[in-house]
C-alpha cells in the first residue's frame, strides 16, 4: 500500500502571510523612524510654533527669513533620511518574525534533506521533524517595530519636540492653521482666528488668609473681597472691551502700555466690566479691614522676681501681625526730692515686642507681656505705658496711656534699700555722684557687723572715690551702679549663718511687706522664704539635739512646747491664706504667734529610743524626696493643661506660675528632676545594710525609681510632658515601694513589728524635724482620725468656730484639689468624687 504524498514545506509558511507581512510594515515603520526622526522633530516645532503665533512675534521680514532655515534644515533632514533609509524585504520579515519563535521553525520548514533521501526511516524521522516546526510556526505573531531611538538621539531632541506639539495642540490655535483664508504666520492672523477670550483672578491679601477666585469659573457676579484685594486680568486674541471702577485711577497702569494685561488693587466697591463674547458684569462689594485694637487687662503687676507683667486682649478682624509696648518716664509725677531734684538724663523709652501666639488665631488672643526692668533707672518710678498692635494693612491701633508704678525688685533689707537707693539717684543723672559718693561713706562710716563680707566696705568706699570725680564717665557710672546692685543682692539673698537670725529676718521682711502692701507673688516669694529659714532652724534644732552640744541656747530657756511638723505648715498656710484675703491684721497676729511658738521650741526624742534605730534617718529623707517627686508631677501636669508655647520652651523649661518662683529657684522641670534624682543617688549611698531579702528589695526598687527619673528628664526636656508623667509615676511607685520594703527590714532589724504604729494601729507622726512625735491616730482625706475598728471618728466639732461658711468652703476646695490628682490612688479619688456628687 502506496503512502499518500505529504503537502509542501512551504505550505506553512504560506499560512503565516500575515503576521509576515505585520511584520514586514513594522520593520519599515522602526526603519522609517530610524531615518526620519530629526525631520519629524522640526516638523513639530513648526506646528508648535504656530499653532502658538510665534511668528507673529518675529520683526518685519523675520518670518520669510524663519521659514528659509526652517526649509533648508528640513530638506537636509529628508534627505539623510532618504539616504539611510532600505525597505525591509520579505525575507527579512521571515527572519524577523523566525527569530521571536522557539527553535526557528520557519527556517526549518524551508529546509531540505540532504542525505538519506531514498532511506524510508531517515524520510520518516525528516518528515516529523517538517510536522513539529510547522505545529511550532502556527503560533507565530507580527512582531512590533522597535526603533531604539534613545542610543541615536542623546539629548532627546525627539521628546522635547514631541512635547511642544503636545502642549500645542492643548492650549494653542492648531485649527485655525486649516481654516479657508487663514495665513499662519502673518502677524495677527492667529488671533484673529482665534477669537477673544479673557482670564481673570482675585487674590486677597496673604494676612487674610482667604483664597484666591478663579473668575471664569465663578457661577455668580456678586463679589465680596477683603479690602486690599489684587485683580489680574489677561486677554487673548482681539481686544475685549473692559471696564472696572473699583481700583484708584491714579494710581491705574496705562492700558494702552499693555492691552494684554490688566493689574490692579481694589480700594473701593464698584463694577468690572468685560464686553464682548463670553463677557461677564461683576459686582465687587469691598469688605472693610477694621483696624486692630488692643486693651489692658487688669493693671500692670510686680512678680516675685521683680519682673514686669502685663496681661493684655489684641483683637482684629482677620489677625494681629506685631505689637510694641513703650514704657515712658511720667516725669511729672515723680517726687522731685532728694537725688530726683535735679533734671534727668535722658534717656530713651522702653520698647518691647508684645508677644504673638505661636500657633493658633491671632486674630482674638489674650497673653501677657512679662519684662525685666528692675534694674533700669527708671524702676520704681512712675512712667506711662502704652500697648499698640499692627495688622496686615498696617493699621494700628493701642491702648492709650496708662499711668503706673514701673515694677521692679523691692528690697526689704535696709541696708540694700540704701544702697539702692543711691544707685538710683546716680543713673538719673551724673551731676548725683557727689551726693551718692556722701550716702556710700555715711554707709560705711562703721562697718563692724554691718555686712556680711568684709572686702563689701572697701569696695563702697572705692566707690564713692571713682563718682565723686569731676566729668564722671557713663562707662564709670555703668560700671558702680552694677556693682551696687549686686552688692544689695548679696545683702538681702544671702551672708546670714545664724539659722534663728535667717529666720527672725524672713519673719521681719514678711511683716514689713505686708504693711508696704507687697502684692500676692511677693507675699508668696516671701512666705516660701520663712518657711525655708524655718526648716533650716529646726535642722539646726536637731543636730544640735543629736550631738549633745554644750554651747549658747536658741530661744528661751523656759518650758518648751512640742508641735509637729503639720502643725507648722498649717500655721504657715493660714498666714498665707490670710494674707490672700487681705486679713492683714489677723495674718500679723498669728505670724508673731508663730515666731513665739519657734523662739521657744525644743527637739525632744521619743522614749524608749523609739526612732533611732538604723535607717531612721533614710526613711526620712526618702519620705522628703517622695514629697518632693509628687510636687514635681503635679508641676509638670498643669504645665501639660496650658495651651502650646504658653508654659514651655519645647526644652522642658516651664514659665514658672505666680507664687512659685521661689518654691523652684526658677528652674525648669528637668532640672528639678535631674537634681532629685541626684538627691536620691546620695540617699541610696548612705542608705544602710538592712535584712536580706527585704533589705536587697528595697534597694531593687529605689534603683527603679532613679531609672524612672531618667526617663521623666529625658521626656521633659524633649518636650514631652505625657511621657514625663507616666515615667514619674513609676518613680513615685518605686519610691513607695522601696520605703515599704525599708520599713519591713527595719523592723526585722530591730525585732519589732511593722515599723510605724504601735500596739492600737496608731501611726507615728513625724515632728518639725522629721524625728519623732506625738502619737496621731490615721486620718482619712478631709482629716478625721480613724478609731478602733476602723471607725471615723473625731474630738472636735466641725460646726464650731468663727467662721464655719470658710471653714467648709475651705473643705470643698480641698476635695475638689484632691480629686483632681491623677497620681492619687483610684478608689481615694472615687471616695472623693463621690462626696462632691453628694454635697
Amino acid at each position: 500500500m502506496q503512502r499518500r504524498p505529504r503537502s509542501a514545506p512551504t505550505a506553512p509558511i504560506a499560512a503565516l502571510a500575515r503576521p509576515i507581512a505585520l511584520t514586514r510594515a513594522g520593520l519599515a515603520l522602526e526603519r522609517g523612524l530610524r531615518a526620519f526622526w530629526p525631520a519629524l522633530s522640526l516638523l513639530a516645532l513648526a506646528f508648535t510654533a504656530l499653532a502658538f503665533r510665534l511668528p507673529a512675534l518675529l520683526p518685519p521680514g523675520g518670518g520669510r527669513i524663519a521659514a528659509g532655515i526652517f526649509g533648508l534644515a528640513l530638506i537636509a533632514a529628508l534627505g539623510a533620511g532618504l539616504w539611510r533609509f532600505r525597505w525591509p524585504t520579505r525575507a527579512e520579515a521571515i527572519a524577523r518574525l523566525d527569530a521571536t519563535l522557539p527553535g526557528r521553525p520557519l527556517t526549518a520548514l524551508t529546509d531540505a534533506m540532504a542525505l538519506g533521501q531514498t532511506d524510508p526511516a531517515s524520510a520518516a524521522l525528516w518528515q516529523a521533524h517538517l510536522d513539529r516546526s510547522a505545529r511550532a510556526a502556527a503560533g507565530a505573531r507580527p512582531v512590533p517595530p522597535a526603533p531604539d531611538l534613545a542610543p541615536r538621539d542623546p539629548f532627546a531632541l525627539r521628546i522635547a519636540a514631541l512635547s511642544a506639539a503636545v502642549m500645542a495642540l492643548i492650549f494653542g490655535a492648531p485649527l485655525a492653521l486649516f481654516e479657508p483664508g487663514a495665513r499662519p504666520g502673518t502677524p495677527g492672523g492667529a488671533e484673529a482666528a482665534m477669537g477673544p477670550s479673557w482670564e481673570g483672578w482675585a487674590e486677597p491679601p496673604r494676612y487674610t488668609g482667604k483664597p484666591g477666585l478663579y473668575l471664569n469659573k465663578l457661577e455668580h457676579d456678586a463679589v465680596a473681597l477683603p479690602e486690599g484685594t489684587r485683580f489680574s486680568f489677561r486677554f487673548y486674541g482681539a481686544p475685549v472691551p473692559f471696564e472696572e471702577s473699583v481700583s484708584n485711577p491714579a494710581a491705574a497702569p496705562d492700558a494702552a502700555a499693555d492691552p494684554q494685561r490688566r493689574d490692579f488693587e481694589a480700594v473701593r466697591s464698584g463694577r468690572i466690566h468685560l464686553g464682548g463674547t463670553g463677557g461677564r458684569d461683576f459686582i465687587v462689594t469691598l469688605l472693610p479691614d477694621a483696624a486692630p485694637s488692643v486693651v489692658l487687662v487688669g493693671q500692670a503687676e510686680r512678680r516675685a522676681d521683680g519682673k514686669l507683667s502685663q496681661p493684655f486682649h489684641a483683637l482684629d478682624d482677620y489677625a494681629v501681625t506685631a505689637g510694641e509696648a513703650r514704657i515712658t518716664l511720667d516725669l511729672e509725677a515723680v517726687d522731685r526730692r532728694y537725688g530726683l531734684s535735679v533734671a534727668p538724663e535722658p534717656r530713651p523709652d522702653l520698647v518691647y515686642d508684645l508677644p504673638m501666639p505661636i500657633s493658633g488665631s491671632r486674630a482674638d488672643f489674650s497673653e501677657a507681656l512679662v519684662e525685666d526692668a528692675a534694674e533700669h533707672p527708671w524702676a520704681n518710678l512712675p512712667v506711662t505705658l502704652s500697648l499698640s498692635v499692627t495688622d496686615g494693612r498696617g493699621q494700628m491701633g493701642d491702648t492709650g496711656v496708662q499711668h503706673l508704678v514701673l515694677p521692679g525688685r523691692r528690697f526689704f533689707d535696709p541696708r540694700a534699700a540704701a544702697l539702692i537707693e543711691a544707685r538710683r539717684d546716680l543713673l538719673w543723672s551724673r551731676e548725683n555722684g557727689p551726693r551718692t559718693a556722701e550716702i556710700l561713706r555715711a554707709i560705711t562710716n562703721r562697718p563692724e557687723g554691718l555686712f556680711p563680707k568684709a572686702d563689701m566696705a572697701p569696695t563702697l568706699r572705692l566707690a564713692a572715690r571713682r563718682v565723686e570725680v569731676p566729668g564722671l564717665t557713663p562707662e564709670v557710672r555703668d560700671e558702680v551702679a552694677a556693682m551696687l546692685w549686686q552688692m544689695a543682692e548679696l545683702l538681702e539673698d544671702g551672708g546670714l549663718s545664724d539659722a534663728l537670725a535667717a529666720m527672725e529676718q524672713a519673719q521681719q521682711r514678711l511683716s514689713e511687706a505686708m504693711r508696704n502692701g507687697a502684692s500676692k507673688d511677693e507675699i508668696a516669694k516671701l512666705m516660701q522664704e520663712l518657711k525655708e529659714a524655718t526648716d533650716n532652724y529646726l535642722k539646726m534644732l536637731a543636730e544640735r539635739d543629736a550631738q549633745k552640744e554644750q554651747g549658747p541656747q536658741f530661744g528661751q530657756q523656759g518650758p518648751s512646747q512640742q508641735i509637729t511638723g503639720d502643725q507648722i505648715q498649717q500655721m504657715m498656710d493660714a498666714i498665707q491664706k490670710l494674707m490672700e484675703e487681705g486679713r492683714m491684721a489677723e495674718a500679723q497676729e498669728l505670724l508673731d504667734q508663730l515666731a513665739r511658738m519657734m523662739q521657744n521650741l525644743k527637739v525632744t526624742q521619743g522614749q524608749g529610743g523609739q526612732g533611732d534605730g538604723p535607717g531612721s534617718q533614710s526613711m526620712k529623707d526618702l519620705g522628703e524626696t517622695l514629697r518632693e517627686q509628687q510636687k514635681l508631677s503635679d508641676d509638670a501636669f498643669r504645665q501639660m493643661q496650658q495651651p502650646p508655647g504658653a508654659g514651655q520652651d519645647g526644652m522642658g523649661n516651664e514659665a514658672v506660675p505666680d507664687g512659685q518662683g521661689a518654691t523652684d529657684g526658677g528652674q525648669s522641670l528637668a532640672d528639678r528632676q535631674r537634681a532629685l534624682r541626684r538627691e536620691l543617688d546620695r540617699q541610696r549611698g548612705l542608705m544602710p545594710r538592712l535584712g536580706a531579702e527585704a533589705g536587697d528589695a528595697a534597694r531593687q526598687r529605689l534603683e527603679e525609681a532613679g531609672r524612672s527619673m531618667d526617663r521623666a528628664e529625658q521626656a521633659l526636656r524633649q518636650g514631652e510632658n505625657g511621657a514625663a508623667l507616666d515615667r514619674q509615676a513609676d518613680a513615685i511607685e518605686a519610691l513607695r515601694e522601696g520605703m515599704r520594703n525599708l520599713g519591713q527590714a527595719m523592723a526585722e532589724e530591730q525585732g519589732r513589728g511593722t515599723p510605724g504604729q504601735g500596739a492600737e494601729g496608731e501611726q507615728r507622726m513625724g515632728d518639725a524635724t522629721g524625728g519623732n512625735g506625738a502619737r496621731e491616730l490615721p486620718r482619712d482625706p478631709l482629716g478625721r482620725t480613724t478609731g478602733e475598728g476602723g471607725r471615723i471618728t473625731s474630738n472636735q466639732d466641725l460646726l464650731s468656730g468663727e467662721d464655719v461658711r470658710r471653714r467648709a468652703q475651705d473643705l470643698l476646695d480641698e476635695i475638689r484639689r484632691r480629686s483632681g490628682e491623677r497620681l492619687r490612688p483610684e478608689d481615694e479619688r472615687d471616695y472623693l468624687k463621690r462626696l462632691l456628687d453628694r454635697f
